[in-house]
């Protein structure tokens, strides 16, 4: 399954985040990794279901996971 990190709105509450890894769970998601910087997560997910996760109300961003560098 591919990885995708999950950015929730930036006024998300804790519980508005806690249902949107929930919703994440249900659809077939196994979370990886939370975040304490940002309001987010990162979560294996079914390619085919990735729509259902970025439709949430809670959910600003979903992005596939990846490398990133600096210079």
């Amino acid at each position: 399954m591919p990885s995708y990190i999950v950015t929730c709105n930036p006024d998300a509450t804790p519980e508005q985040v806690a249902a949107a890894k929930k919703h994440a769970q249900d659809q077939g998601g196994k979370i990886t990794h939370e975040y304490n910087l940002i309001k987010g997560f990162a979560v294996s997910f079914p390619q085919d279901s990735i729509t259902t996760l970025e439709s949430h109300e809670h959910v600003k961003a979903v992005e596939l996971d990846g490398e990133m560098k600096t210079q």
